[in-house]
């Protein structure tokens, strides 16, 4: 799967999804500093799915109305140290393959998804 980790997603949590043969882009080394709605932008051209530990995305991806050809997961997980959160996401994502499209919570006892917008088609 394709994912963009959000500047706050802990560099162990990446290299583990990438181990695991994700395409991992990350906002601190690719984009430092850059808006959430440009975070947004980047997914939806790229196709990625975003990681993040950011509550706002899920307002700005229901206001803007992120097509479902995206998705965003926010992770609401409990854990004492960036080893541990990257075990936990790494377990978290091979569950399922169908995050795209949707804005999902994962936390520690659960997952929650909802739809994003579906592109029009004319």
């Amino acid at each position: 799967m394709r994912f963009l980790a959000d500047e706050n997603f802990p560099l162990d949590a990446v290299e583990a999804l990438r181990q695991s043969g994700h395409d991992v882009a990350w906002i601190r080394s690719d984009s430092p500093g850059i808006a959430d709605p440009q975070v947004l932008e980047r997914a939806q051209t790229e196709n990625r799915i975003i990681l993040t530990f950011d509550k706002d995305f899920g307002e700005l991806a229901f206001r803007n109305k992120l097509l479902a050809t995206a998705g965003i997961i926010l992770f609401r997980i409990k854990a004492p140290s960036s080893l541990v959160i990257a075990q936990k996401v790494a377990k978290a994502i091979a569950l399922r393959d169908d995050w795209n499209g949707h804005f999902s919570v994962v936390e520690d006892d659960k997952v929650r998804m909802r739809l994003l917008a579906i592109p029009d088609i004319d």
